[in-house]
């Protein structure tokens, strides 16, 4: 798609990309009010299919009431125009993929990543939302705790169309056997997928081996999967999960149930939820009636977006996005994010920069100034008023500026010293300096400024 950056989409102003997949180029973005978000737009192909973005528009609205500490919320969607997109949160960590290419979870960071993502279940099914391709690459590690990405988009996006143009909707290996059988997909198949991640996480190893996505799917459909070095505690409860037959797993609810009971799991520390703030409405979807629209503005209000960061969308069957490109980890700013003691915010660093840069301005213009106005107060005295007058007044104004906006008091101080100085200064050269002096200090003070200029 090749989205030039600093381009405007929207209210969002892009800033680099993230990422490709089969279904949308991902960039890493700023909404109206400077926070860093994740913008997904779709592919050509897909923003051509009428019927898959209307199911999409539908699917977002349900999507946006999925909330809680292990889910990356859809925060805004347009489905008009020509480019069609959705955003979330922006999440800074990296994808458990890359996390388990380095080795294999375990102890504590395993019973997190369990527990995280059983909860996450929990949220995305009660809001009657399937995520149907749940696996590494759609988790999120960021501080320890996994963040799941992508959830109900392989559902919303299930076409003919769409499919038939190369986006891949799961992977063999994390897909449940009813999906690969053509059956539609319920909750359980996402059961099935959690299963395979954590014991692909806790093992290194996917759970049904390596190869062609065809020998993969035939092991998921008929062989059982390979569970050695999976800890004792969690090894029934992930056979539980992958067991063959959906009406045979458990719930999302009961998966969280025994997980809280297994003393590994009871004694982590799990974090409360982060405050949440109101999110934009979804805009009208494609083709989408005045009627729908005004309904979609109504609902706008609900969902969230914590004051963590947030993942942004990574394709089905590969491409980067949310927590990093090929395993790098990312950063970010992330609003109401504790600091380290002593290190300002990017708000306060910006503001001292400001205020250097208007010492500087206020001096040296004073500087000049004084300087010119001593030259030519002998010969040229109507000049030397006027260019005092004229940085006076300057001067001043800003100093109204800053006494009005009552923000910045010592701005205002700062220019009227500027002031009584450059008065003072001319006097001082006036009364001690010869015109002649002051013109040569003066050309030579002009060719350095000039000089400075031309290097930079």
């Amino acid at each position: 798609m090749g989205t030039p950056d600093g381009e405007g989409l929207g209210p969002y102003r892009l800033l680099s990309t993230l990422g490709a997949g089969g279904f949308g180029e991902v960039h890493l973005a700023l909404d109206p009010e400077g926070r860093t978000v994740a913008v997904k737009i779709l592919h050509p192909h897909v923003a051509a299919d009428t019927t898959a973005l209307a199911r999409l528009a539908r699917e977002v609205e349900t999507m946006r009431r999925v909330q809680g500490p292990h889910i990356a919320e859809v925060l805004d969607a347009s489905m008009a125009g020509p480019r069609p997109y959705l955003v979330t949160r922006y999440v800074q960590g990296r994808p458990l993929s890359a996390v388990i290419a380095a080795g294999a979870v375990e102890g504590d960071g395993l019973a997190r990543l369990a527990y995280g993502l059983a909860e996450a279940l929990v949220a995305i099914h009660a809001a009657d939302v399937v995520h149907r391709d749940l696996k590494p690459a759609n988790v999120i590690l960021t501080d320890g705790e996994p963040v799941v990405i992508d959830f109900g988009i392989a559902c919303a996006l299930d076409s003919v169309s769409v499919t038939a143009s190369g986006a891949v909707l799961g992977t063999p290996g994390y897909l449940a056997p009813e999906v690969l059988e053509g059956t539609d997909a319920g909750p359980a198949a996402d059961l099935f997928s959690l299963g395979a991640t954590l014991a692909h996480a806790a093992t290194g190893r996917p759970p049904y081996g390596v190869g062609p996505p065809s020998a993969v799917g035939y092991r998921v459909v008929h062989h059982d999967p390979d569970l050695e070095g999976v800890p004792g505690w969690l090894a029934p409860l992930l056979a539980g999960c992958l067991r063959r037959d959906p009406s045979a797993r458990p719930s999302a609810p009961e998966l969280l149930a025994a997980l809280e009971a297994e003393p590994r799991v009871a004694a982590l520390s799990v974090p409360p939820a982060p405050p949440a703030r109101r999110v934009r409405p979804v805009l009208a979807a494609a083709g989408a009636s005045e009627a729908q629209a005004a309904e979609a503005q109504a609902t706008g209000t609900r969902g969230a977006e914590t004051g963590v960061a947030d993942a942004a969308f990574r394709e089905p069957g590969g491409g980067a996005a949310g927590g990093g490109l090929h395993g790098l980890v990312t950063r970010e700013w992330r609003p109401g994010r504790r600091r380290p003691p002593g290190r300002p915010s990017p708000e306060e660093l910006r503001e001292r920069r400001r205020a250097v840069l208007h010492r500087r301005w206020v001096i040296g213009t004073g500087l000049l100034v004084a300087l010119a106005a001593a030259t030519a107060r002998n010969p040229l005295p109507e000049v030397s008023l006027l260019l005092l007058s004229a940085y006076t007044l300057a001067v001043t104004v800003d100093a109204g500026v800053a006494m009005f906006a009552r923000k910045n008091r010592g701005r205002a101080i700062l220019d009227l010293g500027g002031i009584a100085g450059t008065l003072a200064l001319w006097a001082v050269l006036g009364a001690f300096f010869s015109t002649l002096t002051l013109a040569l200090a003066l050309g030579t003070v002009v060719l350095v400024v000039g000089a400075i200029l031309l290097g930079s």
